[in-house]
Parts: structure tokens; C-alpha cells; sequence
């Protein structure tokens, strides 16, 4: 098993995982969207107690998004890390994709939101409706 580690831009943050990442998904929602400065964020998820910060976990600020998730991110650079706090799955962590420094490539990733899809993004997204 591979383990992971990734970090925030400039390099303050740093982090490994201790297990694979599951559940890869594209984040379509309109926070995520305005988060990233993207048309979409891909996270993974991971049980808390398997994310170890390395360096700069000091340096993470949060902000809660909305009344059940917070987010976090350098405070340096802005790079975002993780989101959590899903009542759902209250021992679980969604890291960022982007922030993963070694190679990760699921078999398949899910596409939700995609009732806020951008309007400008094409390709299988365009016009989607749909939420998953």
C-alpha cells in the first residue's frame, strides 16, 4: 500500500495518510466552487485518526461554510486541505486531491452536484441537472 502525503503550496502544511483515500468525488456545489475559484473541487476521504500533519497543522485556519462543515486551508498561501464535520460521518476528513503530493488515480470518481454545474464547463458536464 502506497502511503500518501501532500502539502499546501508554499510548502508550510505537509501531511500524510496513513490509508487510501476513498470515496474520490467532484464537487459540483456552489461553496466548493467559490472555495476553489473552480468550476468543481475533488476530495477524497480518509478517517481522521489516518491523517497525520507533518509540519504547519498550526498554520491551518477554518472556516465553517455552513452550519455543519468546516473547512481548512493555509493561512500563508490559501491552499485548501480538508473539509469535515458530516454529521453523517463524524470520524471522517475529506482531503483535497490537488493537495496530494504522491500519485493517486481511483478507478472511477462521482460527479455530485451537478445540479450547479458551471455553465461555462463542457464536455459530460454540459447541461447536467442532475444530482447524485
Amino acid at each position: 500500500m502506497t502511503m500518501h502525503k501532500g502539502s499546501c503550496l508554499c510548502g508550510a502544511v505537509s501531511f500524510e495518510l496513513k490509508t487510501e483515500p476513498r470515496a474520490p468525488t467532484h464537487c459540483h456545489c456552489r461553496m466548493c466552487q467559490k472555495q476553489h475559484g473552480a468550476a468543481f473541487a475533488s476530495y477524497a476521504s480518509i478517517l481522521k485518526s489516518d491523517l497525520t500533519y507533518l509540519s504547519g497543522e498550526d498554520l491551518l485556519a477554518s472556516y465553517n461554510s455552513s452550519a455543519s462543515i468546516m473547512r481548512r486551508f493555509c493561512s500563508r498561501c490559501g491552499s485548501n486541505i480538508e473539509w469535515s464535520g458530516s454529521e453523517r460521518y463524524p470520524d471522517w476528513v475529506s482531503i483535497t486531491l490537488a493537495s496530494l503530493d504522491t500519485p493517486f488515480k481511483p478507478e472511477r470518481a462521482e460527479d455530485v452536484h451537478l445540479e450547479s454545474a458551471a455553465c461555462w464547463l463542457a464536455g459530460p458536464y454540459q447541461g447536467a441537472a442532475t444530482t447524485r
